[in-house]
């Protein structure tokens, strides 16, 4: 018999429950609760897990110690960083994941990147009134820029195809945290705040992020309950319910009528996607990109991302040059290593599925051998730098002028798991900038991406298109990459970064930190970061501004700015997960020490 939703209503409020509406404020006093303790560095037996959070590093952690594998406890990771940093990655938006296979002894991949809707035409982004691109801060806040999202496909690809438990037990400790709620800290209030003047001209938004129309308290706990009966759902139906049932028509609705607030001036444009899109979607199990470096091999993510190729390449240049005499002369070779990986990238990386990529040769050790004649001790090249075509012999060594480099937004969120079988993940996951779209999914918890803003808006020149214009059903280039880095067919190393374009350069210094000039993991995550993307001047953080070898490098020629100031209270250049095997079943799960208010790095036992 069906009881009347008013008569339980009405008895359980006589027992003293309050019962909130979704729109409800969504932050309320902490009564004595306390986050997760947080440290940047565990050493240990059993596994490890390492994010930019705690709440989701122990949401790792707990499947590990229920049996699960290192794939298992990845997406409860990734699932749980959903919760407690939706403005950098959750189901709306799309990754890459690396996996070692211990039984199998092979390195994996899954391309989960979000696609453009059939309907996206190379020309999307442009304005028809005046044939130029259209304004970027209107791309980004609008319709227009969701791509159909991917991380709830891989999430199911990778537990079907590697894992050991159902979907459904992988969400349960995100899932529990959505609906507990989890403590408000400084980083997630400066975050929401950076974006406040646009989470308000969106009514869903604002009723989640900006309860009672203010900011979020520090301190106080925040609760997503739209987004907990989301998870359920998903862990009801599978990922059908966005790809192919009533979550992707809420999805669909929300990107073609974005819902603008009354009153708002922002000019919101609507977007493309349809249901038909999201049935089409699939993660691409992909071979990954390899480079054999000072005795061990880097894997990483192929095209559709520039990840591998790019990492791979300056690795490659940088073996072709001479031992650096100092700290200097190594820092010179990384930049131009980074430089020259840059400038062709741009020209040559995008989706493989609709542009000749050629990553093969990209990755060759003999177009590695080209670009490094370029490099001279004493002088730094002039950016941006020319790029090659590393299928003519030769072209490598021409030195030229070059284009700009393409934005990308600075956001994104990184996570490593391993297990006590020696399976190991290194997963990045994004919903691109900051905030992604702005766009909140009405009643349904979670934001949406803006990913198709990494497409290039015009050609490269009058001559070139190049490979990153938008098209229909294509993946957006991106510089996600996850990297797993084998000794011996062994795992030893493995580790990602958010932060946009500078990811790579991120990911390619801390291997060198660690690999090359042997340092400890840790000090190889906090050491100063630099990046150099073929721009005339180099990103550096305030801590290498005050070093020795800033005067030796500016002697040099290289000029260094600080990098664009986000949320944070001070400039600073990604912000690295990481862990290495240690032997004999010991881990070192590393995280950031102070860059985004810390990360969380945990062992299942500190002991055997």
């Amino acid at each position: 018999m069906r009881i009347r939703r008013t008569v339980v209503v009405t008895a359980l409020t006589a027992l003293g429950f309050s019962l909130l509406p979704s729109a409800a404020p969504t932050v309320a006093a902490t009564a004595g609760h306390r986050p997760p303790a947080k440290a940047p560095v565990a050493t240990g037996y059993g596994g490890a897990v390492s994010s930019v959070n705690p709440y989701a590093s122990r949401a790792g952690l707990d499947v590990l110690r229920g049996g699960g594998n290192a794939v298992d406890a990845a997406v409860a990771t990734a699932a749980a960083l959903g919760v407690v940093e939706p403005y950098s990655a959750g189901i709306g938006g799309g990754g890459y994941l690396v996996h070692y296979e211990a039984k199998s002894g092979r390195v994996h991949t899954l391309d989960g990147r979000e696609t453009a809707p059939a309907a996206m035409a190379r020309d999307a982004f442009i304005d028809p009134a005046t044939g130029k691109p259209i304004p970027f801060d209107e791309a980004v806040n609008s319709g227009l820029a969701v791509g159909v999202p991917g991380t709830p496909a891989t999430w199911e690809k990778a537990l079907d195809d590697w894992g050991t438990v159902p979907l459904a037990t992988a969400l349960r400790p995100a899932t529990r945290i959505a609906r507990r709620g989890f403590i408000v800290n400084e980083e997630f209030r400066a975050q929401t705040k950076l974006n406040e003047d646009r989470f308000r001209d969106f009514t869903s938004t604002a009723e989640l992020f900006l309860p009672g129309g203010e900011l979020p308290v520090v301190g106080s706990r925040f609760r997503n309950p739209d987004l907990a009966r989301t998870y359920r759902q998903l862990a009801r139906e599978g990922v059908d319910a966005l790809y192919q049932g009533t979550l992707g028509r809420d999805v669909v609705r929300t990107v073609k009528r974005p819902p603008v607030a009354p009153g708002s001036g922002r000019t919101v444009r609507a977007g493309l996607m349809e249901t038909m899109d999201l049935a089409r979607y699939a993660p691409l199990p992909q071979e990954p990109t390899r480079v054999d470096h000072r005795g061990v091999e880097v894997y990483s993510m192929a095209p559709s991302s520039s990840g591998g190729t790019t990492v791979g390449e300056a690795l490659n240049i940088l073996q072709q040059l001479p031992e650096p005499a100092d700290r200097a002369q190594a820092l010179h070779q990384y930049l131009e290593a980074s430089r020259l990986a840059y400038a062709d990238r741009n020209r040559w990386v995008g989706d493989p599925a609709y542009s000749d990529v050629p990553a093969e040769e990209l990755l060759s050790p003999e177009f590695a051998k080209e670009r490094a004649c370029l490099v001279r001790p004493d002088s730094a090249l002039a950016s941006p730098v020319a790029p090659a075509d590393p299928r003519v012999p030769g072209s490598g060594c021409e030195a030229g002028g070059g284009g700009e480099e393409p934005y990308e937004g600075p956001s994104t969120t990184h996570l490593v798991t391993a297990d006590r079988w020696g399976n190991v993940v290194s997963y990045t996951l994004t919903i691109e900038q900051t905030g992604g779209s702005a766009i909140t999914v009405p009643g349904r918890g979670f934001l949406l991406n803006n990913e198709l803003t990494d497409f290039d808006f015009t050609p490269l020149s009058d001559e070139v298109d190049g490979p990153n214009l938008p098209g229909p059903g294509k993946r957006p280039r991106s510089s996600m990459s996850p990297t797993i880095v084998l000794k011996d067919g062994k795992p030893l190393l493995a580790l990602g970064s958010p932060g946009g374009a500078t990811i790579i350069t991120t990911v390619l210094q801390t291997l060198l930190n660690r690999v090359e000039w042997g340092m400890a993991l840790p000090d190889a995550v906090a050491a100063p970061r630099l990046s150099q993307r073929n721009r005339p001047s180099t990103d550096a953080e305030p801590a290498f501004l005050d070093s020795p070898e800033r005067a030796a490098l500016e002697s040099l020629g290289h000029r260094f700015v600080p990098p664009p100031r986000t949320f944070t209270p001070a400039p600073e250049i990604g912000a690295v997960t990481a862990l290495e095997l240690l032997g004999n079943g010991r881990f070192q799960a590393v995280a950031e020490p102070e860059r985004r208010g810390g990360g969380s790095a945990m062992v299942r036992w500190e002991r055997r």
